[in-house]
């Protein structure tokens, strides 16, 4: 528990970003899943920029890390190229 009014504020802004954190991290997860099941390169190449685009949203917004985020861009792409 909390002895602090500080400790206390850190808390509640702790559990608020935890939830926006994790619908975040969900919606990217949704986002690959999709794409995986695509088996058309033209759809695939769609879902590929939207995913990019989200991926760079969330680095700048710092819930995802820059280098965890081309990672995964690489390994989309390596995808697409396979199709």
């Amino acid at each position: 528990m909390p002895q602090h009014k500080s400790a206390e504020k850190r808390v509640r802004q702790t559990v608020k970003r935890r939830v926006r954190n994790r619908s975040y991290m969900t919606r990217m997860r949704t986002m690959i899943k999709k794409f995986d099941t695509t088996t058309d390169r033209a759809e695939a190449e769609n879902l590929l920029n939207e995913t990019k685009a989200y991926l760079d949203k969330l680095t700048s917004k710092g819930v995802l890390k820059a280098k965890k985020a081309a990672n995964t861009k690489s390994q989309l792409e390596r995808r697409v190229n396979a199709l």
